[in-house]
């Protein structure tokens, strides 16, 4: 599943595209996605101009609102979602559902498993119901190691299950959950509310080194994801446990382990990881 880096990647990709271009149309070719693409969408959105993309947790926000009222477009790319940036005409594939028309340019999406999501919102984005709940954006400067210290008091849940929490931190994700977690030393089963201040200290700062590198790697490119232009990502190259299991550490030479925690695999060195 794209995570923070790979969404992020995408809104730098389109937002030179996007950002004062006028929505010319759009063209939907499956509208089943997570949930159903407005069947109106067409006629509220065709005219306007986007002012800005911005993204929430592994939201893309389109921002479409003029002086007369607001309105959002809000992208998600599910599992195996992308977007891309095509010139005007060029002919749908198969699993592309979605063009978002911008005169001699379009936004495609492709999503092989159709849960990604194409909505739209006339009102106040922070209040929509897939908004409002988000947790903790993980780069942003009050993201710290006292502010997970401070929510995950009496917390008995494995601390790997809290970062994938998006009530309490958003867009982490499986691949950097498990890599920050090597980097800070901390074994994913530990319960969230035993980790002690100095340890979280550690952990939002391997998430945010972590976060940070696969951005400048262009993130992980994992079964479907590419960049808004069709490029790849390396950081998965970098991975010290992800995808690693009976393999060495990179640090310590213990063969890495693998183990099921809330439907997903976790990956840890049993040597580094305490």
């Amino acid at each position: 599943m794209p995570e923070l880096p790979e969404v992020e990647i995408t809104r730098r990709g389109i937002e030179p595209y996007l950002a004062g271009a006028i929505i010319t149309g759009v063209r939907v070719s499956e509208r089943r996605l997570r949930w159903p693409i407005p069947v109106r969408l067409a006629a509220r959105i065709t005219g306007r101009r986007i002012a800005r993309v911005s993204r929430r947790g592994k939201y893309l926000l389109i921002d479409c609102g003029d002086n007369k009222s607001a309105g959002w477009l809000i992208l998600h790319l599910g599992m195996s979602g992308s977007l891309r940036i095509l010139d005007a005409g060029t002919a749908a594939g198969r699993h592309e559902h979605f063009d978002l028309l911008l005169g001699k340019k379009l936004l495609r999406l492709r999503d092989p498993r159709r849960f990604g999501a194409v909505l739209w919102t006339g009102g106040d984005i922070a209040q929509h119901p897939l908004i409002a709940g988000l947790g903790a954006e993980p780069l942003q400067k009050s993201f710290n190691g006292k502010f997970l210290h401070a929510v995950t008091r009496a917390r008995k849940v494995a601390v790997k299950l809290l970062l994938m929490n998006a009530n309490i931190v958003v867009g982490v994700g499986n691949i950097y959950a498990n890599e920050s977690l090597f980097h800070a030393g901390i074994n994913p089963r530990t319960p969230a509310g035993r980790v002690s201040l100095a340890r979280y200290e550690a952990l939002a700062a391997a998430i945010k080194s972590t976060l940070a590198q696969a951005l400048a790697a262009g993130g992980s490119s994992l079964r479907d994801f590419v960049h808004s232009d069709g490029g790849s990502g390396y950081f998965q190259q970098q991975h010290y446990v992800y995808g690693r299991a009976g393999l060495p550490c990179r640090v310590c030479g213990t063969p890495i382990r693998a183990l099921r925690q809330g439907q997903r695999s976790s990956f840890f060195c049993p040597s580094c990881q305490k």
